[in-house]
């Protein structure tokens, strides 16, 4: 969205609409790579992104309400508590590695099954809901799909490693970026079809080389460099935004 807006001068409403599609299309054409290398895990993603259709609906109808400064202002600040999460998160996992408490990344357990028993965890199963529905809403309110939002949500809520969190979060981009999509249709939004169509085709090859390169990185550095990429798409959204606010 940051894109759109500040290096093709798109109107930030156009901008969140055309993201959507952008990165729900892009989801799908990398999600394979990454199913190849066993690092999507189906029935989680499914789940996660049907929980969050609901808030998709409703963060796409507030976000016409709300005057374009403010949303793109609004996205800074959001990245920017992400990426402390992230780093708490990173911080914690260190601490008790050295006290050899858990391996860090290590997933949930099970939070809900019904046979051969009926298990249910259920305060975990709550934090999913509740996750996956602000993840909806986030993606439909700012146009963000992407892993902006949902990696870190798989991580902090599923417990997943950064791969698989990179993997899964495609599948869960996809069904929220279209049912946010399908909520915008027919509210007077005009797209230009050139653009996305270009930005979506140089997003898939780089959503391509992108899977190809996770194999080759180790977790540790993949969530720090997704930290610094937040911090700095952040700061610089925030002194673009902020000033029109004064």
């Amino acid at each position: 969205m940051p894109a759109l807006v500040y290096l093709l001068g798109q109107d930030p409403r156009a901008a969140t609409t055309g993201s959507l599609l952008i990165v729900g299309v892009t989801a799908l054409a990398g999600m394979a790579t990454h199913h190849r290398a066993g690092r999507v895990r189906v029935a989680q993603g499914v789940v996660f992104g049907v929980l969050g259709i609901a808030g998709a609906y409703v963060g796409s109808r507030l976000s016409a309400t709300v005057p374009p400064a403010v949303l793109l202002a609004a996205f800074s600040v959001l990245m920017l508590v992400v990426a402390a999460m992230m780093v708490l998160r990173r911080r914690a996992q260190l601490r008790a590695a050295a006290g050899d408490e858990v391996k860090a990344g290590s997933p949930v357990g099970t939070v809900l099954q019904l046979r051969p028993t009926f298990v249910c965890d259920c305060p975990q199963a709550l934090k999913v809901v509740a996750v996956a529905s602000a993840v909806g809403l986030l993606t439909g309110f700012f146009g963000v799909g992407g892993g902006f939002v949902v990696v870190p949500a798989l991580v902090l809520a599923m417990g997943f490693t950064m791969p698989v969190a990179v993997g899964t979060s495609l599948l869960v981009i996809a069904i929220n970026s279209t049912s946010a999509l399908l909520s915008r249709i027919g509210h007077g939004i005009h797209l230009d079809w050139t653009l996305i169509g270009v930005f979506t085709l140089a997003a898939i090859i780089g959503s391509l080389l992108g899977g190809r390169l996770a194999t080759r990185v180790r977790p540790e550095r993949l969530t720090s460099a997704f930290t610094i990429l937040l911090v700095v798409v952040a700061l610089y959204t925030a002194a673009r935004s902020f000033p029109q606010l004064l």
